[in-house]
């Protein structure tokens, strides 16, 4: 087997046992905050511990296993380890809380729950899921029956302690000695690529958040893809301080590690200072983040030295990339080949990527063109026409990368995906002739002020150029006049004293009267979601309320 990988012929675990005799002696995990490290050949051996382990307690091929943790080892081990013995791993977003729990537990059949005691709090998961499965509290591990999640049975607790109901996850590693290397190695054999092994639930920012069924193929393409376009091969040593529960982080991530033999340098809870620690002292080549952790980390590096000289890649993404910001990374920290992919969940996740040469304005204006083998097109919304270069329009993209469907939702599959096999994205973009994309913003976020289009990305670009701005998000209002108004939340810059008359002077000359935005908020710090998305629903709640008032 070549370092390229066939992903209709690949499985993930495939690549593991490669990397472990190809690259025995080479770092495969490295975390700085706990002084730790495995090599290709260790990190193999544990993924295997574990893979038997779950086989222990009685999960098998196709059963879901729900991971609700922080970016901590065993996520990693979990996520190669269940590819292995080819359990479907349903990533727990760490923000949820019971109402939440309770609906990915029962939509997603999952039969196991490997959680963390908490992120926040000690034993806040421990007390969510009691709230939640009360039964926990008076049985056996391994035998949960839980009336409001009929399906699980196993919890398995990350931490020391002995928890009533649950496994401890070093118990569950130990009974993984009675299931031999021949029965694992015989469960690997019979998996398919075309396999569904990781289940990613969408945000849900309109109706109940849909399942993603990922397959082998899925990821193993597009991690390649993407890797091949950073050129990561076992020199590199890629920084994650994104959420592994997003596709970012263990696709954009740990997978293209995986792929290419790069270290995977993961950050437990991103905090600007551990992520720039992190990167001067292990050398770090590649660093990923939203755009909100990098301005985080441009912060910090103003206020103490880091050695960032071997920053050469990375990836920029989770929503949209200001200019600036982009241009500071590449100048400040060095990362001249720093790439922008734009993408979602049902895509694997990754659609389009900028390439490491491509001009300055390609690189910080467009999200670069389609992944090797990804078909995109721009089309009308309302007739489904495809559109001329230049042209906006609703971005579709079709090829190995798209989910095998939303779990259980068959009407929700057909909506996204048509009967040609393209995946309806929902946002607006427009591309040029050589096919770079730009986004304009989500097809339901774009403004129509009496009769004129606005896409809220131009006015944000525009906006971050002020020397007093920070960041600036743009959403549409309600107007009886108009229809909608445009509104502005404006985070500025530490120790500015800028207000609402300086930002329409800044307008006044430069864009037109009707982009200008008629109500101007000024906030500390945005809602995110956990991987760092900011959520304009929650921008627009704010901004019809203090209308109101």
């Amino acid at each position: 087997m070549s370092r390229e990988f066939a992903p209709h012929t690949t499985r993930i675990g495939d690549i593991v046992d490669y990397n472990a005799r190809e690259l025995p002696g080479h770092k495969a995990l490295a975390y700085h905050e706990y002084n730790f490290s495995q090599t290709f050949e260790e990190f193999r051996d544990t993924c295997n511990q574990v893979a038997k382990g779950l086989m222990a307690i009685g999960v098998g091929r196709g059963d879901h296993i729900a991971m609700w943790a922080n970016n901590v080892p065993e996520w990693i081990y979990t996520q190669f380890g269940s590819a292995k013995m080819g359990a479907v791993m349903v990533t727990v977003n760490t923000n949820f809380r019971a109402f939440e729990l309770e609906y990915l537990l029962n939509q997603s059949d999952a039969t196991t729950l490997i959680l963390i005691n908490g992120v926040r709090e000690k034993n806040e998961y421990i007390r969510i899921l009691q709230q939640v499965c009360p039964e926990i509290k008076d049985c056996a591990p391994g035998e949960l029956k839980a009336e409001k999640a009929p399906c699980l049975k196993n919890v398995v607790h990350l931490g020391e302690d002995d928890i009533p109901g649950m496994y401890n996850w070093k118990d569950m590693v130990e009974m993984g000695k009675k299931v031999s290397e021949a029965e694992l190695a015989e469960r690997s054999e019979s998996l398919d690529p075309e396999d569904v092994i990781m289940m990613q639930y969408t945000s849900g920012t309109t109706g109940y958040p849909k399942g993603v069924m990922l397959t082998h193929k899925n990821l193993i393409g597009n991690s390649q893809g993407m890797a091949e376009i950073m050129a990561l091969g076992p020199e590199d040593k890629l920084c994650i301080p994104v959420p592994l529960f997003h596709c970012f982080g263990c696709v954009i991530g740990t997978m293209c590690c995986t792929v290419s033999g790069a270290t995977m340098v993961p950050i437990t809870s991103f905090k600007p200072d551990t992520v720039m620690a992190a990167v001067d002292a292990l050398q770090c080549t590649a660093l990923h983040g939203v755009p909100t952790m990098f301005i985080a980390n441009l912060e910090e590096m103003e206020n103490k030295s880091y050695d960032t000289t071997h920053l050469r890649t990375g990836v920029m993404a989770g929503s949209t990339c200001p200019v600036e910001v982009m241009k500071g990374v590449i100048d400040k920290m060095g990362a001249e080949e720093l790439t922008i992919v734009y993408g979602q969940t049902e895509a694997s996740p990754g659609i389009t990527q900028t390439r490491r040469d491509d001009p300055m304005e390609i690189r910080t204006e467009t999200v670069g063109r389609a992944l090797p083998h990804v078909e995109v097109k721009i089309v009308d919304p309302a007739t489904n026409e495809t559109l001329p270069p230049g042209e906006t329009g609703e971005l579709c993209s079709r090829g190995y990368h798209i989910m095998k469907g939303y779990y259980k939702m068959p009407e929700k599959t057909a909506e996204a995906i048509d009967a040609d096999g393209w995946l309806h994205t929902g946002d607006l973009a427009s591309m040029d002739e050589q096919g770079n994309c730009s986004i304009q913003g989500r097809l339901k976020d774009m403004i129509i002020r009496g009769g004129e289009n606005i896409y809220p990305r131009e006015i944000e670009e525009f906006l971050y150029k002020h020397p007093q701005i920070k960041d600036a998000q743009v959403v549409g209002v309600p107007s009886k006049k108009y229809g909608e108004e445009v509104a502005v939340f404006i985070q500025p810059k530490n120790g500015t004293g800028i207000n609402e008359d300086d930002i329409r002077e800044f307008c006044k000359e430069n864009i037109a009267y009707y982009k200008i935005p008629r109500f101007i908020y000024f906030v500390e710090e945005f809602p995110t979601t956990a991987s760092g998305k900011i959520k304009k629903f929650k921008l627009r709640e704010m901004a019809s309320q203090n209308m109101a008032e």
